[in-house]
């Protein structure tokens, strides 16, 4: 933790274990349905109280100006809409690449959110704050509720959903991918039907997203075909991490030995409840 915060959240990271899209809405937001699992890799956000009103995020991301940064938005939106004098330095210590589908962004702007409630004893509901957390994108709800689930809608319409709790390898070939690129597609497949949880958790899905980032980034056709070689290699949203299941962490470390030098690597747990919700559980424990 810095040695000025009062608080220090983690950030976890997400897969999703399916994505169907299943059609496109007036305002040209797509109709998904998808599985959300937490992974036990994650940002880490400190946080320390201002009585100024100024929030100020003290950590830098390359690439990303500071007022257009979701931890930003995210605290801003916060004391906008609570009326909340109080300010906050905020401090990110980044661990997960970015641009991977691992919902780095809308993790850390969940964290804020959750973060900032407990700061400042807002005594906002879940619900209230994925209410606002869906105005910063798609994928804050289920970070903010931290259950894993179904979701569908845009990815805001949430059934929390009991997954077996595996082992995941998961790489990254040396690119970054447009969210916007992928799902502006005019051959993006946009007609799957829509099926039921009980089907999903029975036989699984698929990412109808795949088949478009493979033609636009041959470097993950690539990571797709090396991961192969071990096991079943999947698409976590739009890219650009893969991963493959593990029944135990050994055989995952394994591979990742193997693959190493040619993709960068992480080994992590499946989890159902985020650890940013544990976290908060032990400290109003």
């Amino acid at each position: 933790m810095n040695s000025t915060a009062t608080l220090s959240l983690p950030a976890p990271a997400k897969l999703n274990l399916m994505l169907h899209i299943v059609g496109r809405r007036s305002d040209g937001y797509h109709e998904l349905q998808t599985l959300f699992q937490f992974l036990d890799l994650a940002d880490r956000l400190d946080f320390a109280p201002r009585s100024d009103g100024k929030i100020i995020l003290h950590s830098q991301i390359p690439g990303v100006d500071a007022q257009d940064n979701l931890i930003v938005r995210a605290a801003s939106l916060l004391q906008l809409h609570s009326g909340c004098t109080q300010g906050a330095d905020i401090w990110l210590d980044k661990r997960l690449p970015v641009g991977a589908g691992i919902g780095g962004g809308s993790s850390n702007a969940a964290t804020c959110l959750l973060g900032l409630n407990h700061l400042w004893q807002l005594n906002m509901s879940l619900a209230q704050l994925a209410e606002l957390g869906l105005q910063l994108g798609a994928d804050v709800p289920v970070f903010v509720h931290g259950s894993a689930a179904f979701a569908e809608g845009v990815g805001e319409q949430l059934q929390p959903v009991e997954l077996p709790e595996p082992w995941f390898l998961l790489a990254k070939p040396k690119v970054g991918i447009s969210t916007a690129k992928i799902f502006s597609d005019p051959d993006l497949t946009r007609d799957t039907p829509r099926i039921k949880v009980r089907t999903v958790l029975e036989r699984g899905g698929h990412n109808d997203c795949l088949a478009t980032v493979l033609r636009h980034y041959p470097q993950v056709e690539q990571a797709m075909q090396l991961l192969s070689q071990f096991c079943q290699p999947r698409l976590t949203g739009t890219g650009s991490c893969i991963f493959g299941v593990f029944p135990n962490q050994a055989d995952a470390v394994k591979v990742s030995h193997q693959l190493s030098g040619r993709l960068e690597t992480w080994v992590a747990k499946g989890m159902n409840q985020s650890s940013l919700h544990q976290a908060l559980k032990t400290l109003e424990s």
